[in-house]
């Protein structure tokens, strides 16, 4: 039989896509790259946004219109939150949520012997489960690879349903992430980004932390990079950031959530630090890494939120100098205490703050650019996404190009200095040093 998967969301969710396409062709599936070739379509959910749930009824309506005879199996953080919602989606012949998805084969032949009859498996959270190892799996046509190594979350804050859809804290056991990180490099990867749903918590339910996962992969043979998915700012302090510090292939790109610059408004959202702590620990990443990108998500229109309320934060956003900035728009998650608020912010003035940010961020992200103008930096060279260029990324994940031409043979997963020339609002563009890379 033949299996297609879609995936909406974050990194994470594409690590699990990853990895229940290895269950799938542990028992005998094979991977199509067209839904209509497929005997059974997965679709897996996200649902930290309002957006996120209508692009996932989109895709749904679209895969089971292109192929009606598929064996449809919607999985993911939609249906763990919202089972009852889900299961009630004519188009969904099996929903399961984000735990036990190494049983979906079995769920298939089990739905086949009750002559399709709809599944639903989605067992509530008890906070005492353990960490969920999918098997290992990376496409062949990536450069980096990313590796989930944490899932769950114990915040809790006002407008988010993702404790909910992901339960407790927990982590990947050192002795297994060691082995997986070894695969990786037998494999041919030089880089690994380590994510997870609270990442900063990795390590947690044993007293450990997310350093001793990081020295881990830094200390195995043949990894050249080691970077982070995004942390919650709370758990980075002085002794992480001096012990990465000393990790010379700890890669300086530092995704540190902020959500708003705001005192008040991040009082609301129940987050654990102020603008003024934030902008401490900024400068503490600064410090240690001079050369280091710190990019952000930034939310408008939060219930309550006043104007001179967003002011604060649009202000305060541009003074911290981001590389890069993810402006969304807050959206009512249906469970969540912000849901509830009767002063929700009206769409027209979250449309109009969304614009205002993200006129911003361009603008710093362009100022970002433009600062690695004149440097040498290490580039990790991925495939080549246009015949005019080789495209890869430096530490901090500045993108940068350099000429085709220079090169004709494929510099994919190796390691050059380049000299940065140029810059527009997208990306760097350089020539290699030729006396002076990395590796080759």
């Amino acid at each position: 039989m033949q299996c297609y998967f879609f995936t909406l969301g974050c990194k994470v969710n594409s690590c699990e896509t990853a990895g229940m396409e290895a269950v799938f062709q542990a028992a005998g599936y094979e991977t199509v790259s067209i839904p209509e070739q497929a005997d059974v379509i997965v679709l897996n959910t996200c649902t930290v946004t309002a957006s996120g749930d209508s692009r996932m009824h989109t895709a749904l309506r679209k895969l089971r219109a292109c192929n009606p005879n598929a064996i449809m199996i919607l999985t993911g953080c939609y249906a763990q939150a919202y089972p009852e919602a889900a299961a009630a989606l004519p188009e969904a012949d099996i929903v399961i949520g984000t735990q036990n998805r190494a049983q979906l084969p079995q769920l298939v032949t089990q739905f086949l012997a009750e002559h399709r009859k709809p599944l639903q498996q989605i067992s509530p959270y008890s906070g005492n489960e353990s960490f969920d190892c999918l098997p290992h799996h990376m496409p062949t046509d990536r450069t980096r690879a990313f590796l989930k190594i944490q899932d769950g979350c114990n915040c809790f804050c006002s407008y988010c349903i993702i404790p909910y859809a992901r339960g407790r804290c927990r982590s990947m056991p050192l002795d297994v992430l060691q082995t997986e990180v070894q695969k990786l490099t037998a494999e041919g990867y030089q880089e690994v980004v380590l994510c997870g749903i609270n990442l900063a918590f990795y390590g947690k339910e044993w007293g450990g932390s997310l350093l001793e996962a990081v020295r881990l992969c830094c200390e195995t043979k043949g990894i050249q990079r080691v970077r982070l998915g995004s942390l919650e700012p709370e758990r980075m302090t002085d002794t992480l950031l001096d012990a990465l510090a000393a990790l010379p292939n700890f890669c300086p790109q530092f995704h540190l959530s902020l959500q708003s610059g705001c005192d008040r408004t991040l009082k609301e959202m129940h987050r654990r630090y102020t603008a003024a702590e934030y902008a401490v620990l900024c400068h503490a990443i600064r410090k240690r890494f001079p050369i280091c990108s710190i990019t952000t998500d930034l939310m408008v229109g939060f219930p309550g939120e006043t104007d001179a309320d967003f002011a604060e934060s649009l202000a305060f956003a541009k003074k911290m100098q981001f590389a890069k900035i993810h402006v969304f728009r807050y959206s009512p998650r249906s469970g969540t205490p912000a849901a509830q608020r009767a002063d929700q912010i009206p769409d027209h003035i979250k449309h109009d703050r969304m614009l205002a940010m993200q006129q911003m961020a361009e603008s710093a992200r362009t100022i970002f650019l433009q600062s690695r103008v004149g440097m040498t930096l290490p580039v990790l060279f991925e495939r080549e996404r246009e015949t005019a260029f080789h495209n890869g990324h430096t530490p901090d994940f500045t993108p940068v190009k350099i000429p085709a031409e220079s090169h004709k043979k494929s510099l994919r997963k190796s390691i050059f200095y380049v000299r940065i020339e140029k810059s527009n609002p997208a990306c760097c563009f350089g020539h290699i040093v030729p006396d002076d890379n990395a590796n080759s």
